[in-house]
């Protein structure tokens, strides 16, 4: 038996790295897949799996509120949502006391809001149905030094144990995973070659980068029924990269 048969699953950014690699993986496991993401590679990789492409930009709440209405009108309802949209692949590399300030509200507006405005659409169609599951996408960055990005994925962590117990009456579930250092065509465009390598070499127990394929297994387990006392969860998937309590 497929385990999400029947169910509905949004997945942001979903047009490329990892979160395609959930939408496929949620494909095949029988559900309906909404790709949502800006880039039209999306269609592509929709096409692929038999789901639907939907143009979104998780910082504007006229997108998402059309993206929900599209998986509604689609599928019939939404089950669970995957927040994975990011700035990461084209981010600039700057200080928190320097960045230009237009670029920071934009970032931390999808890094970081986007979780939260999609959650705010989704969530009342998701109680429609029962109940559901959400999960953010955070980074073991929360716990290092690693500016703005860090603190946007702080904040998804925070954000993730509030809504938690905001959504909780309503059957809906959210965790978050923090994935380490994943080799993707976003990581190789901010992280040199030779950085990624001292990463692996100096931090990581396990001597590899991640793949788009190690954090999979996390996303379906959290979205499942096996999960279903689990709830305010950030879940490592990192290599052994930090630790924390």
């Amino acid at each position: 038996m497929r385990r999400f048969a029947g169910k509905v699953a949004i997945v942001t950014g979903a047009a490329q790295g990892i979160g395609e690699a959930y939408a496929r993986a949620l494909a095949a496991e029988g559900a309906g897949v909404v790709v949502a993401d800006v880039d039209e590679q999306g269609a592509k990789v929709a096409d692929d799996l038999g789901g639907l492409f939907v143009r979104t930009d998780v910082s504007d709440p006229a997108s998402v509120e059309a993206m929900a209405e599209a998986a509604v009108t689609a599928f019939g309802g939404i089950d669970y949502l995957v927040n994975n949209a990011a700035v990461f692949g084209t981010m600039k590399l700057d200080f928190l006391f320097t960045v230009d300030w237009d670029y920071y509200r934009r970032f931390m507006a999808v890094n970081m809001d986007g979780a939260l405005l999609c959650a705010r659409v989704c969530h009342a169609r998701m109680a429609e149905r029962g109940g559901g599951a959400i999960v953010n996408q955070s980074s073991t960055a929360a716990w290092q030094y690693s500016g703005f990005y860090g603190l946007a994925k702080a904040g998804v962590n925070s954000l993730t144990q509030q809504l938690a117990h905001e959504l909780g009456s309503l059957g809906i579930r959210v965790n978050a995973i923090a994935p380490g250092p994943v080799d993707t065509a976003a990581h190789r465009a901010v992280v040199p070659g030779g950085m990624s390598a001292r990463i692996v070499r100096d931090k990581l127990a396990l001597k590899r980068l991640g793949t788009p394929d190690d954090l999979v297994g996390m996303c379906l387990f959290l979205l499942s029924d096996e999960a279903a006392w689990i709830t305010g969860q950030i879940f490592n998937v990192d290599g052994g990269e930090v630790f924390r309590a």
